[in-house]
């Protein structure tokens, strides 16, 4: 058995895992995104509201593109993660189906007066994602025509007589697309999809993409107890769109120009450390991992980690333990496992 995201499962074939890793990172593979949820805001507020609600500016975001945010608390901890897409008379949010019963609920508390209307769509959007380097041109021989686009842009296309939502994925390792449609033509996609030579790849591998491209988790990498500029995630805050829930906090921390500790890389010597073991320098606790996986590299197995580390232990030099392994920082992603990188 393995545990993912929480739950114990059948550990994959692990040389089915690496095949399906490397045809994400040097081909491309194609998976069911059974685990996301889709949101629905409508109303004449839903742009200044939704502003005024998370960590990044929705008030400029164009019709056809995507921002990647937090919502916070007002004490500035992460209530979840998310991304919201501008489709000119709605916005579309789109979470992981584990966070959607605290979004909807922190939504409802926060409508007063508002003209805004939150529905959950899940049930009638799903959605089909590709991953690798050859992820444009497979999905051209299935019959999707693509115009060109930029990270978390979208367009609405005709395939098979069905309207499909493309959006371009933000993944900065892997080109990556997303394919939104009925859920009722989700089979025949992946069918086309892996037809036209993607490999059809598991959660397990999928994970190991996160890893290896250094993508904190929510849940997992995130958590409530964490402030935004400690996960790393610059790209979901915005300084200059206006006041929000939690900007107070923030705020402050950029000011004061750093945070104590920080989202960080590490190669590993020995034996893996599990999420939640402690990291120590010079016998004292200076950060945790929070995630671990044995890459499939090119090379053999790579042994890495994420987690938090404070500022003071990440000097050249220091020597890091956690369960018994030595620790190296390494900057993220770990490039040497991307067959486009330099090796």
């Amino acid at each position: 058995m393995a545990v993912h995201n929480g739950a114990r499962v059948p550990a994959p074939d692990l040389g089915d895992l690496r095949s399906e890793f490397r045809a994400l990172v040097e081909e491309c593979g194609v998976y069911a995104l059974g685990g996301r949820a889709k949101v629905r805001l409508t109303g004449s507020d839903r742009m200044r509201w939704l502003n005024g609600m998370v960590t990044n500016n929705i008030r400029d975001l164009g019709q056809g593109q995507g921002v990647y945010a937090f919502l916070l608390n007002p004490q500035g901890h992460i209530l979840g993660d998310l991304y919201a897409y501008n489709r000119g008379e709605t916005l579309i949010l789109d979470t992981d189906e584990a966070q959607l019963e605290k979004l909807l609920a922190t939504f409802d508390h926060y409508i007063i007066m508002d003209d805004v209307e939150v529905e959950d769509v899940s049930a009638n959007l799903a959605a089909v994602g590709i991953s690798g380097p050859k992820s444009q041109t497979t999905l051209r021989a299935a019959g999707f025509v693509l115009p060109s686009a930029e990270p978390l842009q979208f367009f609405d296309i005709a395939w098979q007589g069905v309207t499909v939502t493309v959006v371009r994925g933000d993944n900065p390792a892997v080109e990556s697309y997303e394919l939104w449609l009925d859920p009722a033509q989700i089979g025949l996609a992946q069918q086309a999809i892996s037809a036209a030579g993607a490999k059809p790849v598991s959660d397990a591998a999928l994970d190991l993409l996160r890893i290896a491209a250094g993508i904190p988790r929510y849940g997992q990498d995130i958590r409530e107890r964490d402030l935004p500029q400690e996960t790393g995630q610059q790209r979901a805050l915005h300084f200059s769109k206006g006041c929000y829930i939690g900007q107070e906090i923030v705020e402050r921390i950029r000011s004061r120009g750093a945070v104590h500790r920080n989202f960080t890389g590490f190669r590993v010597q020995g034996e893996l450390p599990a999420p939640g073991a402690k990291i120590e320098c010079e016998g004292k606790e200076v950060g945790e991992i929070t995630s671990s996986a044995s890459l499939p590299a090119k090379t053999g197995a790579m042994p890495v980690a994420l987690g938090y580390l404070r500022r003071e232990a990440s000097l050249p030099g220091k020597q890091l333990l956690a369960a018994g392994s030595q620790l190296a920082v390494a900057a993220l992603p770990f490039a040497a496992v991307f067959a486009h990188k330099d090796q």
